[in-house]
């Protein structure tokens, strides 16, 4: 029983100040499991609040001051995008409600116009995948039963929301559910006829077989991102399965991607930048008739407007993603 016990305390993954993950199935996380509550925020005037669409999932909706404002002296009101928001965090961290989500969400509402849809899925490795992907086709389910109009069960979306300009979007991993849910709803109908207008894929968390240039310039780090993906998708067939690699044979076409434009935004120093460049080559080469742009911000890694969404490339990135959910 000695060994049973020394063996179940093996870390099977680590992220330094992130996570630590034992053989026994026991989880510690270090950074990001905290939410913070929803609020009106002073500096921008975007509201928010949660919702809970079931015992696994819920959102947080962000509302920027524009939906009040009046389109004429008629007093109609404005129309807003609606953009579908999975975050990113190796599928194992992170709640959709910590500060740091929080914060950036309400700068891009405010930016952008647009009503946020924020999604909380249940995280690897308690709950493997595809339990992710499972609630986050659960919670656009639930954003896209609104298009039928005004009476709908959140007034936010019923009342405000343009569903001829849904978007669903992500960084990391959550860029890699953006990607899915796009997907599906290719096989899968929205209920009311709603439609995916856009996919907004910012630092995707892709994978594949054999190293690119990008991964070479981390190895240690290209090496983890690996690992992490056996940790939270055990039934996996590695690197090259559909679920991390898109490009892979054997992967469903994209040219099933059940939306007209994506926009796939990278960073200089991202280790799985020249994934996220070989997707979108992928989509033109695909035979999909929608319309794919690349942003590439220089001199930055992965996820860095997180870290600081006020500098010039984190703007600029937000400025590209605010004109395409407009469109």
């Amino acid at each position: 029983m000695a060994d049973s016990g020394a063996s179940d305390d093996e870390v099977v993954f680590e992220m330094a100040q992130f996570i630590r993950v034992y053989k026994s199935g026991r989880v510690e996380r270090y950074f990001g499991s905290d939410p913070v509550p929803a609020s009106t925020d002073a500096a921008t005037g975007v509201a928010s609040k949660d919702r809970a669409i079931s015992p696994d999932v819920a959102v947080r909706l962000y509302l920027p001051p524009a939906a009040k404002e009046t389109e004429d002296d008629g007093g109609s009101r404005t129309k807003l995008p609606i953009l579908v928001y999975f975050h990113g965090g190796g599928f194992c961290l992170h709640t959709a409600f910590n500060f740091v989500f929080h914060a950036y969400l309400t700068s891009l509402a405010a930016r952008t116009r647009a009503i946020v849809v924020s999604v909380e899925y249940r995280l690897a490795p308690e709950h493997p995948l595809p339990a992710a992907y499972d609630d986050s086709w659960q919670a656009l389910l639930w954003v896209a039963s609104h298009a039928a109009g005004s009476g709908g069960e959140e007034p936010w979306l019923a009342d405000h929301g343009d569903f001829s300009r849904l978007s669903v979007g992500g960084e990391s991993a959550g860029a890699n559910i953006a990607h899915h849910m796009a997907m599906r709803a290719g096989t899968e109908s929205l209920p009311h006829g709603a439609r995916i207008s856009s996919a907004v894929i910012v630092h995707p968390y892709f994978l594949g077989a054999g190293r690119v240039a990008s991964e070479e310039t981390d190895p240690a780090m290209a090496q983890s991102v690996a690992t992490m993906w056996r940790v939270v998708c055990p039934g996996t067939t590695g690197v090259d399965d559909p679920w991390v690699n898109p490009l892979a044979a054997g992967a469903p076409g994209l040219q099933g991607l059940a939306c007209a434009r994506v926009l796939v935004c990278l960073a200089e120093k991202d280790v799985v930048r020249d994934r996220g460049r070989a997707y979108a080559e992928g989509l033109g080469a695909s035979g999909w008739a929608g319309e794919v742009e690349v942003l590439e911000v220089a001199g930055q890694g992965h996820c860095f407007h997180l870290v600081d969404f006020a500098c010039a490339g984190a703007v600029a990135q937000d400025d590209a993603i605010a004109r395409f959910v407009n469109l």
